[in-house]
């Protein structure tokens, strides 16, 4: 089974600044290992999000979006950081050729886009958040988890 927590859905519609802030409160309430997925539309905020949450883990190296990258580690005083960009991968028979396998089982933080593209590989008990534009707002997104 691949569902995430069970818990109450919380929404907030946050600008971007907002939304790192968010993102690094969240951060320094998670520990190692776990396993955060963020999903929403191209555009929605989710490379922002997580340069917030790399950030607040105390990892000096810029975040930037994994257009070319699948997979990007990030050292942090905390422990590490893993950030996965599905979006290329065609499905989850591929996830193998990205060291999935060890990436479940590290012990990291670790932080997927896309994550409909691993359609049932994904841990019992990951924690999701999903980010949304709002209509006639472009500076606002809604993030829901």
């Amino acid at each position: 089974m691949t569902a995430a927590r069970e818990v109450p859905v919380p929404v907030a519609e946050l600008n971007e600044e907002e939304l790192l802030q968010w993102g690094a409160r969240f951060s320094l309430s998670l520990t190692a290992p776990a396993f955060v997925t963020l999903s929403g539309d191209l555009g929605a905020g989710k490379t922002t999000l997580i340069r917030a949450i790399v950030r607040a883990q105390g990892a000096l190296e810029p975040v930037t979006s994994q257009s070319y990258g699948l997979v990007r580690e990030y050292a942090s005083p905390r422990g590490a950081v893993i950030h996965l960009d599905l979006y290329r991968l065609r499905g989850p028979t591929e996830l193998l050729q990205i060291g999935w396998e060890d990436v479940l089982r590290a012990q990291a933080i670790v932080l997927v886009e896309w994550p409909e593209r691993a359609e049932g590989a994904l841990p019992v008990g990951h924690i999701a958040l999903q980010l949304a534009h709002l209509d006639g707002r472009p500076e606002v997104r809604r993030l829901s988890w």
